[in-house]
């Protein structure tokens, strides 16, 4: 018997966490036996001496209780881990598991969207807001809102084995190939910063995207040295300029994928790229699909 307890903090999403207490028990069913008992706890009822095989700290979609979390909490969470407890988030509960102090030096993912709140929190724990799912083994984080489900599936797999993971998937009717969160990213520029001259740039690059401008040029336009214009934009943005250009372009080139039945080399060519080539790799790089790929995903398809 495995248990499992799911964290019913302030705020959470309570989609996720009765989702999840229906997944393992559709699990047992398919198993014909008992392999997993679910308890769902409040901030109030944690048991002094948590035993449980796996803690699941669920998404939340308001609020911002995750970011500051109750000490109670994070102590408990500490303590179940020393316990051998596996701890495992789903989206912004990862900010609740490194309020604990126990991602540090980890690898991590949350959800793309709060990437840059989690790198300024906690900039020694290595995000890769790419992936979905990143299991360490006593440490198991996820991606999006939905990851939940991909969590939950990873420790139906883990204890009862891909053939039962693949069984209940069916059932629910989920995708359980492996898939990456950067395949559903929308790059959303940093304009949280308070450097004015850094914006400008940035809003000069918005509209103009699709035109060759080099580092000595946008330092130019800024008025400051190359090496200090490479130095500011790369603090403001979490990208250098030529990162930053190319995210437009992939994200100007996702949308036209998805809304329209242009050919892609017609897309490449109106964001900015001459060589198609380079423009399929420069795609397959920053969202790990080919735009023929991301189309069929996502998008509509020629006649």
């Amino acid at each position: 018997m495995h248990k499992i307890a799911l964290l019913n903090y302030p705020q959470s999403l309570q989609s996720a966490i009765f989702g999840l207490q229906e997944m393992f028990m559709l699990a047992n069913r398919f198993a014909e036996e008992d392999l997993f008992t679910v308890e769902i706890l409040q901030e109030t009822d944690l048991p002094l001496n948590p035993d449980f095989f796996a803690i699941i700290v669920p998404p939340c979609v308001s609020g911002s209780y995750y970011k500051s979390p109750s000490p109670h909490i994070t102590h408990w969470l500490q303590s179940a881990h020393q316990n051998t407890t596996i701890l495992c988030s789903a989206c912004a509960g990862a900010f609740i598991l490194a309020a604990s102090g126990l991602l540090t030096g980890r690898q991590v993912t949350t959800h793309w969207g709060l990437s840059d709140d989690f790198r300024q929190a906690y900039p020694d724990i290595h995000l890769d807001s790419d992936k979905i799912l990143i299991n360490e083994g006593d440490i198991i984080t996820a991606g999006g809102i939905m990851s939940w489900v991909d969590l939950g599936l990873e420790l139906v797999a883990q204890v009862g084995g891909p053939l039962l993971m693949r069984q209940v998937g069916k059932t629910l009717v989920v995708d359980t190939a492996p898939r990456e969160q950067r395949f559903y990213r929308s790059f959303q520029p940093n304009r949280k910063h308070a450097d004015t001259t850094i914006s400008a740039v940035q809003n000069h690059l918005q509209t103009h995207f699709d035109k060759t401008l080099t580092i000595t040029e946008m330092a130019n336009m800024a008025k400051l040295g190359e090496r200090t214009f490479l130095r500011r934009f790369t603090k403001a943005c979490n990208h250098t300029p030529t990162q930053y250009v190319q995210r437009l372009r992939i994200q100007k080139a996702c949308d036209l994928l998805e809304s329209t039945v242009q050919s892609v080399e017609t897309i490449a060519y109106h964001v900015g790229y001459e060589d198609i080539s380079a423009f399929r790799k420069v795609f397959f790089k920053i969202i790990g699909l080919t735009p023929r790929d991301f189309r069929n995903r996502f998008g509509e398809r020629p006649d």
